[in-house]
């Protein structure tokens, strides 16, 4: 078992590729396109902390998405996941209420939006999406939030995949 981390996937929100200027014609070739990398990455009993932001639209649709993708899903919830936390339970997805989440083992905070300097543990990293394909000292001050101490995974830096937590940890930059 492995686990991988990724964000920002909004999946079935057709915005986002001019928004984030994704190479996508439209939300079809976008979805498959992440499920597919998605898919290839992850196996069946793998464990994939999403950071938020995984979709939108009806929990039908939801379902249908979730049912293609490889492993067991953890979902921290970003500021575009609207549907009740019984209807990503119903789809399968376990939802992480608590954020953020500390995996104490690998020494990281995971949240949706990166977290203030003063809220990591010291000796921790935060790993977190939101900001998408933009840089994080062009969207927030940089004396309440040290690059060195963040780590965006939205999937808009990570080629629209998942990482391997550990190669996170490991390299300190995302490959």
């Amino acid at each position: 078992m492995k686990t991988y981390i990724i964000s920002d996937t909004h999946f079935n929100h057709s915005n986002i590729i001019r928004y984030c200027n994704r190479p996508f014609k439209d939300i079809d070739e976008m979805n498959n396109a992440i499920i597919n990398n998605w898919n290839r990455i992850v196996k069946k009993d793998d464990v994939i902390y999403h950071l938020g932001d995984f979709f939108l639209g009806s929990k039908y649709d939801l379902k249908d998405i979730v049912n293609k993708l490889n492993g067991t899903i953890y979902l921290i919830r970003g500021n575009h996941d609207r549907l009740t936390i019984k209807s990503y339970e119903e789809s399968g997805i376990h939802i992480l209420k608590n954020a953020p989440i500390i995996l104490e083992d690998y020494k990281v905070m995971l949240s949706h939006r990166p977290l203030p300097d003063t809220m990591i543990k010291e000796g921790n990293i935060n790993i977190h999406g939101h900001i998408h394909n933009k840089k994080l000292e062009d969207e927030y001050d940089n004396s309440l939030f040290t690059k060195s101490k963040h780590k965006n995974v939205s999937c808009d830096v990570t080629d629209f995949k998942p990482i391997l937590l550990k190669d996170i940890i490991k390299d300190g930059d995302i490959k």
